[in-house]
């Protein structure tokens, strides 16, 4: 019994996340149709169709907000504009910048698209312009002024010689413009809300709008007339032309004339001939769902809208994009679902194994409906039948049917087909008076369900003897019994193993042990008492008689099931625990807290063997898988994360690396202290951590001959060394807080190495134009400091001693000399340390400021150093003030220290901004 904590678990590492990759915006498809891009955030995530995982992740240095993106037509050129006004051009498969460039425009850029030869890119601005740029020369060829406005749609004549460009702003009018004048053609005027969808014939000679305003227009591209408007009853964010190669009989296309298809606010692909302004098929909804009548539709906010529709011809498909950020896959000519990716899961409160060697994850969110991924594409099906967010699952220990519970007052059971493994309900169960929070599976055969209400009550439901029967209806379940069972909401309920006793936890701070033997009764065993708050899980032992409990106060308690006394408590969460697992064959447990943790218990020695940390809120889905040594946690976060029990040798691996990195940081300091800043900044460099080489950086800055020693050790290093530390630089330059430092280290590099040199690089181009931007905001802000400085200076020149005469024949001329001939941007001890030594210096700049817009914290600064400027003057010229006044500009004066100088050092800008602060 010495060794048996060989046999426990000690450790879990993260084997598959399903994160959020796309949370609204643009998305494109590849030409090749095998990735999806679309933005999150700050990223561009790079979708692989086939496998359903994220391959590449686009960001900007700056961790600025992406506007808007756009893939060249032969997929080899991707472009993305972020909120600081910048345009930068990426080799994606890498994934790497090869350029950066300043968009021009003045406010953010909404869209952006090329041609058919991938040589121009359009740019449209949210100030009513529209800039064409030659991608390949480098330069901007065009700058179209339209009304003001978002210029919300950018799209070229797919025929280029034409040469035409057709854009669309708030004034909902599409603009026609002739790129060879630089002229509008003509502004084509039919829709009375934003358009939002541009489709044109294979000949060019029609194109198809779609808007908002529940209209679509055919227009004559020749005549630049309407040829006629299509009422479709629904916002349209998309519209296709069908191709008339494909025999498509099967949605009702059975002649020749134009037909089209659309995507909006119901959530449904329809499919409209245009010579007859008549839908001739509509896309079936989902068994379980109906279509909103007239006077309860909703356009905006519609979870069931869609917001994109793609085209993939290649493989004859399309590509849809809901409101809920979900991307559907659909097979032409049957309009059949082939794939579906999930974007956004939004709060993660439940989540579950399921299927055949647990090959897939069903997962309750915040919403009505039920996703089923599979792990392997992370292919995702999406269920619906709720009508309120769903808030507990369970699966029958064989894992092809589950249960779920939902606020709506109801539960469904759901079956998976282990050939296909499509899932649908096979029956249903309401008659609680409230909200359903917890649902449990009889053990040994699915014979019954247990579920607990906040109505305070638990009920027993039998299930159908065969729930496999395909051809049945919907079997409605009745409640066998029903059970006053608590003062409170009962938040968990679990079946032992023997399906002999039910335990259900309440918020009154209680857990019951109650019997099934009986014949359609519930019998009170006993209650466990000792939570100091509410219970929110609870489970059986699947080897001893014995219950575990995990509550609002922190614990974990264990409870023999004889004498309901209480023979282990576990603390460790620093908040509620939500979740309690038995793990090990009931040797160990697992928990997950509100605290973002998942922690591993080992019963008998009463410990946490192992933290883990993967989450960054509230953990309420957790689960065991059936071999024991795979676990799924789901979050409020929105990220699903599968952890595999980790084998020694693996360990042994991880802890390996983990006190390598430690060694190596020891050293790092014990360098630092030796003043050996050369293999300092090399072993600094090697750990690839901009953050700890910038601390080297500083370090050296604080030397005596620090321009010296610095210019050195840059010089010695090697080649790749310099090209980590020119990447580096480019990073730091973004931070007010550590421009200083990017500069001075830029200034050895630019000086002393030939432009030969640094262009072979890799990626030397784009993280210096990168630079270019960054460094005159700085400027900018250095400016506005001396100003203010040379401001300060001459109110000091008028100032007068206290008690001194006020005649005008004493005034002083202003002392003029120059502000000294130094660099702004100067290397020396004293800047450095009043650059760190001063917090309103590194606030005189928001960093995610675009260079364009003024920069309110300096301002504020300035005009408040001028108003304590011009009290103090005041005071000292009018000498008839009253005595509060008086008062007043003592108590102001004394935050302004007053050194008698002739003018102010420039010594570096950081000096400046301590003075004016």
């Amino acid at each position: 019994m010495e060794n048996i904590n060989l046999h426990f678990k000690t450790n879990f590492a993260i084997s598959t996340k399903i994160e959020p990759f796309y949370k609204g915006g643009k998305v494109q498809i590849s030409k090749d149709e095998k990735y999806i891009f679309c933005t999150c955030g700050s990223r561009v995530n790079i979708l692989e169709i086939s496998t359903g995982k994220i391959v590449h992740s686009i960001e900007h240095d700056d961790q600025e907000d992406i506007t808007s993106f756009a893939l060249s037509c032969d997929d080899e050129m991707l472009v993305t504009a972020s909120r600081a006004l910048l345009l930068k051009q990426w080799d994606w498969r890498l994934p790497q910048c090869t350029r950066s460039w300043k968009a021009i425009h003045t406010v953010p850029v909404a869209s952006m698209t090329f041609d058919s030869t991938s040589t121009l890119l359009a740019t449209g601005g949210c100030d009513g312009t529209v800039k064409l740029w030659d991608v390949v020369k480098q330069y901007c060829t065009h700058n179209l002024k339209g009304p003001p406005g978002v210029v919300h749609l950018v799209e070229f004549h797919p025929d280029i010689d034409r040469l035409q460009l057709f854009t669309s702003s708030t004034d909902c009018g599409i603009r026609l413009w002739d790129l060879r004048t630089s002229q509008v053609v003509c502004v084509l005027e039919s829709h009375y809300s934003a358009v939002t969808s541009l489709s044109f014939s294979p000949d060019g000679d029609t194109m198809i709008s779609s808007g908002r305003d529940k209209i679509c227009t055919v227009w004559d591209l020749k005549s630049k007339t309407a040829k006629r408007t299509v009422p479709v009853f629904e916002a349209v964010e998309g519209v296709l032309i069908l191709p008339a190669t494909l025999d498509l009989s099967q949605i009702q296309v059975k002649n020749q004339e134009l037909h089209f298809i659309t995507a909006g606010s119901k959530g449904l692909l329809r499919v409209w001939e245009a010579s007859t302004s008549r839908c001739v098929y509509c896309q079936p909804l989902p068994s379980t769902l109906s279509l909103p009548s007239e006077g309860e539709e909703k356009d905006d906010g519609d979870p069931r809208s869609l917001t994109y529709l793609l085209n993939m011809p290649a493989s004859a498909r399309l590509a849809t994009v809901t409101a809920e950020h979900n991307i559907v896959l659909y097979q032409l000519p049957a309009l059949s679902t082939q794939q579906q990716f999930v974007g956004y899961n939004d709060e993660v409160l439940d989540v579950k194994f399921l299927g055949q060697n647990d090959s897939h994850l069903v997962v309750a969110t915040n919403s009505c409906q039920l996703k089923v991924f599979e792990l392997l594409t992370n292919s995702c099906q999406i269920l619906y039948g709720h009508s309120d967010t769903i808030l507990s699952l369970d699966v029958f220990k064989k894992g092809f049917v589950f249960a779920s519970c939902a606020k709506d007052r109801s539960l469904r059971v759901w079956q998976m087909d282990a050939i296909s493994g499509s899932v649908r309900c096979v029956a249903v169960g309401a008659s609680h008076a409230n909200a359903l929070g917890s649902i449990a599976f009889s053990r040994l055969r699915a014979s019954f369900l247990v579920s607990g209400s906040q109505d305070c009550t638990v009920k027993v439901w039998d299930l159908p003897a065969d729930l496999s029967d395909a051809a049945a209806d919907l079997h409605q379940l009745v409640a066998r019994t029903t059970e006053n069972a608590h003062d409170k909401d009962v938040n968990s309920v679990a079946v032992s193993p023997n399906d002999k006793l039910m335990a259900s936890g309440s918020q009154d701070r209680t857990a019951k042990l109650w019997s099934l033997a009986g014949q359609g009764t519930l019998h009170l065993l006993g209650v466990f008492r000792g939570h100091r708050r509410g219970i929110w899980s609870l489970c059986f032992s699947p080897v001893d008689q014995v219950l575990a409990t995990s509550s609002a106060d922190g614990t974990i308690k264990l409870w023999s099931l004889q004498d309901f006394s209480c023979l282990k408590t576990f603390e460790g969460h620093d908040a509620s625990v939500l979740k309690v697992i038995f793990a090990s064959r009931g040797t160990q447990l697992v928990s997950g807290g509100s605290d973002g943790l998942i922690k591993l218990w080992t019963i008998k020695t009463n410990e946490c063997v192992k933290t883990l940390d993967g989450h960054q809120g509230k953990i309420w889905g957790l689960h065991g898988n059936r071999k024991d040594d795979k676990l799924v946690t789901g979050s409020v976060d929105s990220n699903i994360i599968v952890w595999t029990d980790v084998t020694e040798v693996e360990l042994a691996e991880e802890q390996a690396k983990q006190e390598d990195q430690i060694i190596k940081q020891q050293e790092l300091s014990n360098l630092l202290h030796e003043k050996k800043y050369l293999k300092a900044l090399g072993l600094a460099i090697s750990l690839d951590q901009p953050h700890t080489v910038l601390s080297v950086i500083k370090a050296i800055r604080e030397e005596k001959e620090s321009s010296e020693v610095l210019e050195k050790t840059v010089l010695k290093l090697r080649a790749d060394q310099k090209e980590a530390l020119l990447r580096y630089c480019g990073v730091w330059n973004t931070n007010a807080r550590n421009c200083l430092d990017a500069q001075v280290v830029l200034r050895v590099l630019l000086t002393h190495l030939p432009p030969e040199e640094l262009l072979q690089y890799q990626g030397a181009r784009s993280v210096v134009e990168g630079l270019i931007p960054y460094t005159e905001r700085h400027m900018q802000r250095i400016g506005r400091l001396l100003q203010a400085s040379m401001f300060l200076n001459y109110m000091w020149q008028k100032m007068r001693v206290a008690g001194e005469l006020t005649s005008m024949d004493q005034d002083e001329e202003m002392d003029t000399t120059p502000l000294g001939p130094e660099p702004l941007f100067m290397i020396d001890t004293v800047g450095c340390k009043n650059s760190q030594n001063n917090p309103d210096g590194d606030e005189d700049e928001d960093e995610n400021q675009h260079p364009n817009c003024p920069d309110d914290d300096s301002d504020d600064e300035e005009v408040s150093a001028t108003k304590k400027a011009d009290t103090n003057g005041n005071h000292h010229a009018e000498s008839q003030q009253s005595s509060d006044e008086e008062d007043v500009d003592e108590e102001e004066r004394a935050h302004i220290t007053v050194k008698p100088v002739n003018h102010l050092s420039t010594t570096s800008f950081s000096q400046a901004s301590t003075i004016t602060s």
